[in-house]
């Protein structure tokens, strides 16, 4: 009878154990993402992206395109990175994943460090948007001249049918497109494969959606107030600091 309540006890004790270590470590991988996100989105081509179709468009359809476009895109970044030690030796692995962080974060600082005070990230988006809304103008006239000849008479303007749906599609696309194979998605993989996956997704899924937020609400504003030089430089050191941190938990 002794012998059985130590075991049990002992089974307690080890199921105890493996929980607090499972629940440390989805917070490592929450927080690590979390981070890691924030300081990669704020004055990211994506954040902007968001920013500048919700000074036209309707704020809940961009939203809800750009954040499950990026939610995806942290998913199945998650999926690739934690099935990566089942396909390649764990600890070249974990080697390949630290080695990302200190070239990512390396890159980051000196572009940070080294770069000029030229066209912005925002300027860029704004003229990309503009070139599209000139092309997409010019193929709409084309059409409504020719269902108006068709019909023999000047066709009143109809009422735009399906508009949230058509801004949700197209901010769904474009962020999805700006977002692949960006260092946020690779540095994603890179956590997933080094840490809890669960934790990882959820943390990134829920920061895109404040760095979403704020930039559907009012990123044009806090374009002009965020130094984008500063901000790369911050995630660059984040960048290495996580580099540092799997380094020496080997």
């Amino acid at each position: 009878a002794r012998t059985r309540r130590r075991r049990g006890r002992g089974k307690r004790i080890s199921n105890a154990r493996n929980m607090s270590l499972s629940s440390s470590a989805f917070i490592e991988g929450f927080a690590k993402s979390a981070s890691m996100t924030v300081v990669s989105e704020i004055g990211d081509k994506t954040f902007f992206i968001a920013a500048v179709m919700a000074m036209k468009h309707a704020r809940s359809a961009v939203f809800l395109g750009a954040w499950l476009a990026l939610a995806v895109m942290t998913a199945l970044s998650a999926v690739v990175g934690s099935a990566a030690p089942r396909l390649i030796d764990p600890a070249t692995t974990r080697a390949c994943a630290t080695a990302l962080f200190f070239v990512f974060g390396a890159r980051a600082v000196f572009e940070a460090v080294g770069a000029s005070d030229g066209e912005s990230e925002l300027t860029e988006v704004e003229a990309e948007f503009a070139t599209r809304g000139r092309r997409t103008s010019t193929r709409t006239t084309r059409s409504s001249s020719a269902a108006a000849k068709k019909r023999g008479g000047s066709a009143k303007k109809a009422p735009a049918r399906g508009a949230s749906r058509s801004t949700f599609a197209e901010a769904f696309v474009v962020t999805f497109c700006a977002e692949w194979g960006d260092r946020s998605q690779i540095a994603t993989i890179g956590l997933a494969a080094a840490s809890d996956v669960l934790g990882v997704t959820l943390g990134g899924i829920l920061a895109h959606a404040a760095c979403t937020g704020l930039a559907v609400i009012g990123g044009r504003h806090l374009a002009s107030k965020v130094n984008e030089r500063f901000v790369g430089g911050a995630g660059g050191v984040l960048f290495l600091l996580f580099g540092a941190h799997a380094l020496f938990t080997a």
